[in-house]
């Protein structure tokens, strides 16, 4: 097994994009509803599979018909579920993407049984042989709390897993300084968004931001994702920005667990940490060329041929402070 994903697990219902919110009681068209797995730890699960790594999933869905398909649809792509609960208190979580032309995705979540996922739901001994652990929307899973994640990451170190950190902050849900260091302890790689990385640390630039989330945890490789404008990757002293790859862009979600199953390509296969931002930025782009979170993302040799057609500028920038 190369990577286990624990996190958030969601059926998607996606509406194709139209050009205004229909007003109050009037109806409006759009050309396709797509039902779609989600959630980080899905979406990252079956982005790898495509890249061609082996992947088992850790999470929670209910005993409903959207907890089936999630669980089918990842059968399907060959991603292990074996360890996949089942909630008899929620149903699945599901989010309806409501898409307007030329304006950001819009959401209606429920959270669904992935509120409750705890650390006692995790067989540990589904880590032995696995490669890397990546947690994917920590902080939106209520019952997975600080205590949780650092038994998991522990677990993890015992076995020599390479810890990989991705997180959704609900607005309004701050954390200290001395929270962040907690969460960052244990953590190889931090894979936030700028917002994200915003709400953290209340700086609004990503070297800034790197620079503080550097100091909490010098050993952490600490990646911010731009969206179009690219993305930043720090490691001790090196600082890397990536420009963003030019595709034709149809719907962005899913764009950063693509980025991060690419990253994880890369620290799989051993690469510096240019090649492996410049893989996890193609893998990201690929992402929104269709409707839905995972449905066009590349497969390897997809993506190694993408990046050898398509420059991509990387600059390498000194860091602000020293970790």
């Amino acid at each position: 097994m190369d990577v286990i994903c624990l996190g958030i697990l969601v059926a998607d219902i996606f509406a194709s994009p139209i050009d205004s919110i229909p007003e109050a009681g009037h109806l409006k068209l759009t050309d396709r509803l797509l039902l779609n797995i989600g959630g980080c730890a899905a979406n990252t699960a079956a982005d790898l599979r495509r890249l061609g790594r082996n992947v088992k999933v850790l999470g929670k869905v209910g005993e409903d018909l959207f907890g089936d398909f999630v669980l089918k649809d990842l059968e399907r792509l060959g991603v292990d579920v074996s360890s996949v609960k089942r909630s008899q208190k929620h149903p699945t979580a599901s989010t309806f993407i409501l898409n307007v032309r030329g304006q950001d995705r819009r959401y209606i979540h429920c959270i669904g049984a992935n509120a409750d996922l705890t650390f006692a739901d995790v067989d540990c001994s589904a880590l032995d042989g696995a490669r890397a652990l990546y947690v994917g929307g920590y902080m939106a899973m209520p019952g997975f709390g600080s205590h949780d994640l650092t038994q998991l990451f522990r677990e993890a170190k015992k076995r020599s897993l390479t810890t990989v950190l991705d997180v959704v902050i609900p607005a309004g849900n701050l954390l200290s300084p001395e929270q962040i260091e907690s969460m960052l302890s244990y953590t190889d790689v931090f894979l936030p968004n700028d917002d994200e990385a915003y709400a953290l640390t209340g700086l609004r630039e990503p070297a800034a931001q790197a620079d503080f989330l550097a100091r909490l945890n010098p050993d952490c490789t600490i990646v911010i994702t731009q969206g179009s404008r690219g993305a930043l990757a720090r490691l001790d002293r090196e600082v890397l920005h990536a420009s963003s790859f030019k595709v034709n862009s149809l719907d962005e979600s899913g764009a950063g667990d693509a980025f991060a199953a690419g990253f994880l390509t890369g620290l799989l296969e051993g690469w510096s940490l240019e090649c492996t931002l410049r893989f996890a930025s193609a893998a990201g782009a690929s992402c929104t060329r269709a409707l839905g979170c995972t449905t066009s993302v590349f497969g390897f040799e997809e993506a190694v041929a993408f990046i050898r057609e398509n420059p991509l500028e990387i600059k390498r920038m000194t860091p602000a402070v020293k970790p």
